[in-house]
């Protein structure tokens, strides 16, 4: 770690990244991200950083516009300011969801996202549970794709046995339920749903058994957790023991907590990935997870040029 580096922060998750810097021994670079009076976004790098590699911890979250145009801004002063290279740690990547045309005449989000980072100057990506692996491919530098599961893992090791059976949400998430159940020498159920509407999901069928067992819903992101209640009522209704939900992206938006308060689900697991609003950390109901930690050996890794695969092993 003796070459030079400097991690700076944007407003959407300091907490976050300053214990990713606690974890590394290093102090947050020192920058000024202000608005002007009519909500222009002003960066201010207050520190040299002339050929230092610069990573910029920013996940795109709510306000997702905001949070995304500060990041742009930062990367441009930071590239104005010679710095090289210049990585965005996006533990939450926004406009996700929008990786494909779903309907005609509609955008692909996930890829103009990508292009504005580009173009900026970011000169490496650091994701973390991306919605869906081929967004990847919408960047023109390197992406480097990591996953909460080992922080999720610990955590599960701890409460649940062999028996417990890891549920995809969809089909889209099988590959992710496997993993979890393989680590863990569960077996897996998969749910049958189908999307109308954004936001909007229909249960229609479980596929495997969940009968007197603890059933785990592994996902990337919960929202408003309509489909996430329904799910859990499912699997209740088909005899699960008890219901759980580990998913890495707690955005919770709108009636998200409400509804988790009032379903059967026993126990919502997050991260931190997004700053977790104080009436989520008091909810006897979920519980935050750091990924400081995973980040921070992340960041560790792509500064030496080491390789981040054996993080998953």
């Amino acid at each position: 770690m003796n070459k030079p580096f400097a991690i700076f922060s944007g407003n959407a998750n300091p907490d976050l990244a300053n214990a990713l810097c606690h974890h590394l021994g290093q102090p947050l670079g020192s920058a000024k991200v202000e608005r002007f009076a009519d909500g222009e976004i002003y960066v201010e790098i207050n520190q040299n950083v002339r050929g230092v590699n610069c990573f910029v911890v920013q996940p795109t979250c709510t306000p997702v516009n905001d949070n995304l145009m500060e990041l742009l801004v930062m990367t441009d002063a930071l590239k104005r300011s010679s710095a090289k290279p210049i990585v965005a740690v996006i533990p939450y990547f926004g406009y996700a969801r929008q990786d494909r045309k779903t309907r005609p005449r509609t955008p692909i989000s996930a890829r103009l996202a990508a292009d504005l980072l580009t173009a900026a100057g970011v000169h490496r990506v650091l994701a973390m549970d991306l919605h869906a692996g081929q967004i990847q491919g919408f960047f023109n530098i390197p992406v480097d794709h990591i996953y909460a599961m080992p922080v999720m893992m610990d955590y599960m090791r701890g409460k649940f046995g062999s028996d417990a059976v890891i549920v995809s949400p969809d089909a889209g998430g099988v590959e992710r339920a496997r993993a979890f159940s393989k680590r863990l020498d569960a077996s897996l159920a998969i749910i049958d749903k189908r999307r109308p509407a954004p936001n909007v999901a229909e249960l229609v069928n479980i596929i495997g058994d969940v009968k007197d067992r603890d059933a785990i819903v592994i996902d990337d992101m919960v929202d408003t957790a309509g489909t996430l209640c329904a799910a859990a009522e499912g699997l209740t209704k088909k005899g699960a023991r008890g219901v759980y939900a580990c998913i890495t992206h707690g955005l919770l938006s709108g009636p998200a907590l409400d509804r988790i308060h009032k379903s059967t689900i026993k126990e919502l697991i997050i991260t931190d990935s997004i700053p977790p609003r104080p009436e989520v950390k008091a909810s006897p109901k979920v519980r935050v997870l750091s990924v400081a930690h995973l980040l921070g050996e992340a960041v560790k890794r792509i500064h030496m040029g080491d390789s981040l695969s054996s993080l998953f092993i």
